[in-house]
């Protein structure tokens, strides 16, 4: 007997593209907690901020693909942050139709501030955690990106700076 899709439910649970959208769902929300009401920031602004801070300036698209967001959002989150003066505008002296972003002094001071929030907020998350398995979620992290990095390219996609809803 042949069993039909609709006759095997998924079992969610078990199934890991979900567990880990709705596990980096509740992480980003709660650590989201710690900051957007001190500092008025949404998630995708402060993902902008982390890149930018540990990567230095970058395009607009650069940062999509650095934070695997879609365009508009990070277009509208750039928007407030700019609005806000957090960030700034360049135009590239090498290429002068390239336009980068960096981080202004305020934006600076706010990154600095919430790093350690954040850092702290990781700690409390895996205080449970024995070093070993530590180490084992890491190598399981790593073997991941590259598995999806190579079924993208089986699949000849490219898919970073696109939101998969977290």
């Amino acid at each position: 007997m042949v069993r039909r899709p609709e006759d095997t439910p998924l079992d969610l649970e078990r199934f890991l593209p979900y567990r880990l959208s709705v596990l980096s769902n509740r992480v980003s929300a709660l650590i989201g907690k710690l900051y957007s009401d001190e500092f008025s920031l949404t998630i995708p602004e402060w993902r902008i901020l982390a890149v930018l801070g540990r990567y230095g300036e970058m395009t607009a698209t650069e940062v999509a693909a650095r934070t695997a967001m879609d365009k508009v959002r990070v277009s509208r989150a750039i928007a407030r942050l700019l609005d806000a003066g957090r960030l700034a505008r360049r135009v590239d002296p090498h290429d002068r139709r390239r336009l980068t972003l960096e981080m202004t002094e305020e934006g600076r001071a706010v990154y600095a501030q919430i790093v350690p929030l954040a850092l702290s907020a990781e700690q409390k998350m895996l205080s449970g955690l024995a070093a070993d398995d530590l180490a084992a979620f890491n190598r399981l992290a790593a073997h991941l990106t590259q598995a999806v990095a190579a079924f993208e390219a089986e699949l000849g996609v490219t898919l970073d700076g696109v939101d998969a809803g977290v």
